[in-house]
């Protein structure tokens, strides 16, 4: 699901993208046969042109102007792509899949037949890929539960994966006062920087692009390992926020991660955590083994997190405040401020309204919801 200023776009299971007017909601168009297959993400590239990835292992470029076809089809992934990101500043596509595979795309060279690829990054159980507002990190989420940061981002540059050991290390929860998980009592909270983390070694073959590797703690029990199967960046590129579950499925978490900032210079092993675990707050759990697709207000002071057959609205505190104002010493839970019960299937996904007061939710039986919060 996306949101420009005058359109909504739904990525639809069964090959169609559906095109609505945001404030009349009226339906605009359905691309019937946009993919062969399922359709996972939708992205703007700017007020025209937006691009669709797919279970077809493609990703499709269209113009709003000449909906009748696509502009082209892009060709270089061997699974599902399920992720497609911009950077504005070297107008590079960027989209990744379950191959494991992040590959960047030449939008200045497309024509009819497609546009240079080449392959930027690749590990093992990639679930989710997002860059930073300011584009100069990328995260990547993994079904194992890894989160990895490439720092001072460089998408010039082609990564072997070879260069980056910790890839290849044994995952190794530790607490903050180098004990084992195990020392922990079962089903407490993590606390503060209290991390479950890969020593975060950070190298590479150039001061760009250097590589964090973290497990991010989770409240709940330390031993039970978890998924990261969603992944949303603050719009000022303040914190990052996960949906997260237990490898049983029984326990699903949000997760709100500030990005700490005045780092020293950086040396090639670090033992610096880049995120802190600020607040979370335990999901429903409906819906076992489907992603949950959640997201920030456009001013971040809100949180939308598909609940069941509804949705929830969070805060960082009860007047929904900024992040940076509401930065506790130790981890909190989140604000539910209100919750929104309108379908009559399991909500998968939600997205704000870049521009407008406007909120919009997607169930599993394909049913969209509009709507206007009220306080």
């Amino acid at each position: 699901m996306s949101v420009l200023r005058s359109v909504l776009t739904v990525a639809c299971e069964q090959t169609e993208v559906l095109l609505f007017d945001p404030i009349s909601s009226r339906h605009i168009k359905t691309l019937t046969e946009a993919h062969e297959d399922c359709v996972n993400n939708i992205r703007f590239l700017d007020n025209r042109l937006f691009a669709t990835c797919s279970d077809d292992t493609t990703i499709a470029l269209w113009d709003l102007r000449k909906l009748n076809s696509k502009v082209c089809s892009l060709h270089g992934h061997a699974s599902w792509v399920k992720n497609i990101e911009y950077d504005t500043n070297t107008r590079l596509l960027v989209t990744s899949g379950f191959d494991g595979n992040v590959i960047t795309w030449d939008t200045n060279r497309f024509t009819e037949d497609g546009c240079p690829h080449k392959k930027f990054f690749h590990t093992r159980y990639l679930m989710r890929m997002r860059l930073t507002p300011d584009c100069s990190k990328m995260l990547i989420s993994t079904s194992s539960g890894y989160l990895l940061i490439l720092h001072d981002l460089d998408l010039t540059q082609s990564l072997e994966v070879g260069s980056y050991r910790m890839l290849r290390a044994r995952r190794t929860p530790l607490t903050s006062d180098g004990g084992t998980s195990a020392s922990r009592s079962a089903g407490t909270p993590r606390q503060g920087n209290d991390s479950s983390k890969i020593h975060p070694h950070r190298e590479g073959l150039s001061p760009r692009n250097s590589l964090e590797v973290l497990t991010p703690e989770i409240p709940g029990e330390r031993d039970r390992g978890n998924c990261i199967t969603s992944l949303q960046l603050h719009p000022k590129g303040w914190a990052t926020l996960i949906r997260c579950s237990s490898n049983m499925d029984d326990q699903e978490w949000t997760c709100v991660y500030e990005f700490q900032e005045g780092a020293p210079p950086r040396p090639l092993v670090s033992p610096r955590c880049s995120l802190r675990l600020t607040h979370y707050i335990e999901e429903a759990n409906v819906g076992r083994g489907y992603i949950k697709e959640l997201c920030f207000s456009p001013d971040g002071r809100l949180i939308c997190s598909p609940y069941g057959y509804g949705v929830r609205l969070l805060a960082f505190d009860e007047h929904c405040g900024e992040l940076a104002d509401c930065l506790p010493v130790q981890t909190s839970c989140l604000r539910e401020i209100r919750s929104i019960y309108s379908h009559s299937d399991v909500v998968l996904t939600t997205k704000f309204s870049p521009t407008h007061c406007q909120l919009a939710s997607g169930c599993l039986s394909g049913r969209v919801s509009l709507y206007q919060p009220k306080f």
